[in-house]
């Protein structure tokens, strides 16, 4: 009898999850187009921070598309953050033609070798009003860091602090990981497109990207800025935000960025985002009262799902692919049972929904053939959760870094290092 309210729960949850979802899908409709920027105004200056480590073979590409923002050179600083003992992409960085707006910074030796521990290196340095943070593999917009500016300009308040925007993932025709591709790029075109602008919109906190996120830098700086321990460093500072009294928007300006590729490097991925979301989950859970009732609704609703999703995608799924095996091997009629079939049809068709209105505006295809093989990598994160929760016990802080190479048929590498733009 326990086990069977327990199930119950179970299913009841993930019932009002796919009404959740569905509402999200509603609230996200009518979204502003992205605007031409305001010419002529005096923009405030804008920090760019790019955490490095192992990445000499994409580097020149990584500064050529940084080269590109469109913002006024004297108001725009970067960092290129090394750690001390990378010397072969210290050695690139120093012979690459950099933009004057952009330096090399080489993180001091402490034991720590994170992402957010170089992050808040940079932050130290910083002396933007805004601070921006991109990855190496990273495309972002031109435009992005103008339709920051302007959006936190717009907000007499004060308590935007953080712009989020959307990542939208370029899978190539030709690949041996073109199912991993698809399935990754439906999913963040489902995240960044439709769930975190909708949430934005209902006012509500939300786990941020780990690239492309724009930051009020005395409001970053107050809050500690990055949990340099923590391997999901973007979702933890989103609540750690809203903790503080600041909100969270996003933009429509996008950045663009290839998929993990083939098994070997989307595991190891993955499983760093859902042990980085176990450990967000904890912190935030030892005391719910700074978060209200909104922050621990979408507490629950962004990092406790994904994590109670990913646990049971593939039980789920072998059950119903053992149910159907059985009986047909038997002779019989299958054993449908009503609500269990009807929460997983409805879980599906949320996720299809929200799939399919995230992938039009990313102007990603979503076929039926990527809806009918949507449940097989779904299940693949179960393998990634467990993998993850032995990760979290042995080595809670082990950063899996994914690897990143250029872009394919990528040619030359010049930087326009004294182009003005006004």
């Amino acid at each position: 009898m326990t086990l069977q309210r327990l199930v119950f729960a179970v299913q009841l949850a993930f019932v009002i999850y796919a009404f959740w979802r569905c509402l999200l899908a509603v609230a996200s409709l009518n979204m502003p187009a992205p605007r031409s920027p305001i010419r002529g105004q005096t923009l405030p200056r804008y920090t760019v921070l790019v955490a490095l480590l192992d990445e000499a073979e994409i580097l020149p590409q990584l500064v050529e598309r940084l080269a590109a923002i469109d913002y006024p050179r004297d108001r725009l600083e970067g960092y290129l953050l090394l750690e001390a003992h990378d010397r072969v992409t210290i050695a690139a960085a120093h012979a690459c033609p950099l933009p004057p707006w952009l330096q090399v910074r080489v993180v001091p030796e402490d034991g720590q070798r994170t992402k957010p521990h170089a992050l808040n290196h940079g932050l130290a340095a910083a002396r933007g009003r805004f601070v921006t943070v991109y990855d190496a593999e990273d495309a972002p917009d031109p435009l992005q860091l103008r339709e920051a500016a302007e959006r936190f300009a717009a907000d007499r308040t004060g308590s935007l602090w953080a712009l989020q925007s959307p990542l939208r993932i370029r899978t190539r025709e030709r690949s041996d990981s073109r199912f991993l591709d698809r399935q990754f790029a439906v999913e963040y075109a489902a995240l960044f497109e439709v769930t975190l602008p909708a949430m934005s919109r209902l006012g509500l906190p939300f786990p941020l990207g780990g690239t492309s996120n724009h930051f009020r830098v005395d409001a970053l700086r107050a809050v500690g800025g990055w949990d340099a321990h923590n391997v999901t460093e973007d979702a933890d500072l989103g609540f750690r935000l809203w903790r503080a009294g600041g909100r969270l928007g996003t933009l429509s300006r996008p950045t663009y960025e290839p998929p993990p590729g083939a098994l070997v490097d989307w595991l190891p991925q993955r499983t760093r985002w859902l042990k980085g979301y176990m450990q967000t989950y904890g912190v935030h859970t030892r005391d719910l009262r700074g978060l209200g009732w909104r922050g621990c609704l979408s507490l629950l609703l962004t990092v406790g799902v994904a994590l109670g999703s990913a646990a049971i995608h593939a039980a789920t799924l072998a059950w119903v692919v053992a149910s159907v095996a059985i009986a047909v091997a038997a002779g019989l009629q299958p054993a449908t049972p009503i609500f269990a079939m009807s929460v997983l049809a409805g879980g599906t068709s949320a996720a299809w929904l929200t799939g399919h209105v995230g992938a039009r505006r990313a102007g990603i295809a979503y076929t039926p053939a990527d809806m009918i093989v949507g449940p097989a990598y779904w299940s693949l994160l179960s393998l990634a959760f467990y993998h993850a929760l032995w990760r979290l016990v042995r080595e809670p802080f082990a950063w899996d870094k994914t690897r990143h190479s250029p872009d394919p048929g990528r040619t030359g590498t010049h930087v326009d290092a004294g182009r003005e733009v006004a």
